[in-house]
């Protein structure tokens, strides 16, 4: 059975593939939740808690309850596997309803089992303690305390994400930190993509990498490209294969301050944005977390071809008029290298920074609205 097949989901979902444009309506099902139960399986069984600790002191023996959830995600095919509702809940919230991305001919599987433990007795009450990442032994590990962690074993294109009762109400940390680092991880290794901290866009699958420091106005101007009409198919992390130059990522969320509101013209995405909720960064940086699949523009419904670059500035450009301006071919390793210091070092980035190099990249200052920058990356496209 195929990945997209084979999924099945919490949510009552209608979808429309029109070219470009792929919206989606999520309407959450109050029935039951239609999740495919799993009887017989050669995976870790999974334990809210043991009763004989001293008879299986690893949580080894199998549960009879087990559910799963099959996602197509950046190129390849992820079954999460848990008995807890409320884990997969959290997997649908990130990953339903995505266009089923495919980078080559084949769609390899990979297999995250979740497990959620107890309460901790002495649970943190502001936020969870920041990751901590190690590795060793062909694992990759990130670990937030004793009950909060990700294994990762990417030659086996398998994760185990373990997180407590506390979790659920830090949902954002829970979803981003482990879901989504277990997932990032194991497509960046398995896949052999690039990946760069970054938000892309495009048109008739052609797209613009965005790149620059945090606050530079990538978020908004990703958002502004959206609601001019172009393709929307990452924000905030790309993946890139290198060979190709097709980039994926997943367009579930927009992050967006409360201080860009008033940069939107239109009254409903004003709307839509300010009703979403509200997440906390590690930062301290406050910032709504507004649903792309609810239907305000277009998500790419396939990898975008890379044709260019700009490094977002939040420089005001001296003639509002004249936007971008080219990087010298000298100066475009030094640049890449400088603002993507994780990617620089993986496998590929060789061959990414060379096509880089031989299309171009360009620095885009601010002019006097997010919407003039958003009609110069139209002009890459064209």
């Amino acid at each position: 059975m195929s990945c997209i097949e084979g999924r099945t989901q919490p949510f009552s979902s209608a979808a429309v593939l029109t070219g470009h444009s792929f919206r989606i309506r999520t309407v959450r099902c109050a029935a039951i939740r239609r999740l495919t139960l799993l009887i017989d399986d050669d995976g870790l069984g999974f334990c809210a808690g043991v009763q004989d600790a001293g008879a299986d002191p690893f949580c080894e023996r199998r549960s009879d309850r087990r559910f799963s959830v099959c996602r197509q995600i950046l190129g390849g095919c992820f079954r999460f596997e848990s008995t807890s509702e409320a884990l997969l809940d959290l997997v649908e919230a990130a990953y339903a309803g995505l266009p089923p991305h495919q980078l080559m001919m084949g769609t390899p599987e990979f297999r995250i089992e979740l497990r959620l433990l107890p309460r901790q007795l002495s649970p943190s009450a502001a936020e969870p303690p920041p990751m901590r990442v190690q590795s060793g032994a062909g694992l990759l590990c990130g670990v937030m305390d004793a009950s909060n962690y990700v294994v990762l074993a990417p030659e086996q294109r398998r994760a185990l994400v373990v997180a407590s009762e506390d979790m659920l109400s830090h949902r954002y940390h829970l979803r981003y930190e482990l879901i989504e680092f277990a997932v990032f991880t194991l497509a960046t290794r398995g896949l052999g993509l690039v990946p760069l901290h970054g938000a892309c866009v495009g048109r008739e699958g052609r797209g613009i990498l965005l790149l620059g420091a945090s606050g530079s106005g990538k978020s908004t101007l990703a958002l502004h490209s959206l609601l001019q009409g172009l393709d929307f198919l990452a924000e905030d992390a790309v993946f890139v294969q290198p060979e190709s130059m097709l980039a994926t990522g997943v367009a579930n969320y927009l992050h967006v301050q409360a201080d860009a509101l008033c940069l939107i013209d239109d009254d409903a995405t004003r709307r839509w944005i300010n009703q979403a909720p509200i997440i906390r960064r590690r930062s301290g940086v406050e910032k709504f977390e507004a649903d792309l699949r609810l239907g305000h523009g277009r998500l790419a419904a396939a990898p975008l071809e890379l044709v260019g670059a700009v490094f977002v500035s939040a420089q005001s450009a001296d003639d509002p008029d004249v936007l971008l301006s080219v990087i010298p071919p000298d100066e475009i390793a030094a640049r890449l290298s400088a603002d993507q210091a994780y990617a620089s070092g993986q496998p590929g980035w060789h061959r990414f920074e060379q096509r880089m190099m031989q299309q171009g990249v360009h620095l885009l200052r601010r002019g006097r609205h997010p919407r003039d920058s958003a009609n110069a990356l139209r002009q890459l496209l064209d």
